[in-house]
């Protein structure tokens, strides 16, 4: 389980990562753009995942990670269920949602 405080601290600790209101979430960003969300009122995070990686942690882990059931989805953003996720692999996950965000030089 990953609550909501490793969340931001994991998310923080990206080169020039910052976190912003996004409507009635939090969002975490570099560069102005959004790489991670958490919804407070559910216990979910977004990540911004590949379409490959989005499909390994998808298959491996389907009541934790899934595609937002719309257009972004297929775009890559995958709802991550913190109440169930091991810290080490929604660490990996988190991860992979900067890097495909960050300019290259900050990967």
């Amino acid at each position: 389980m990953v609550n909501f405080e490793t969340f931001r601290k994991l998310a923080l600790a990206f080169s020039d990562a910052t976190e912003e209101p996004h409507f009635e979430k939090t969002s975490f960003r570099v560069n102005k753009k959004i790489f991670a969300t958490f919804d407070e009122k559910n216990n979910r995070a977004v990540l911004k995942l590949n379409e490959i990686d989005q499909s390994v942690f998808c298959a491996s882990s389907e009541m934790i990670f899934y595609p937002i059931p719309n257009k972004w989805g297929k775009q890559g953003w995958t709802i991550v269920e913190l109440s169930k996720v091991r810290h080490e692999m929604f660490e990996d996950a988190l991860k992979l949602s900067y890097q495909n965000v960050a300019p290259k030089k900050k990967k």
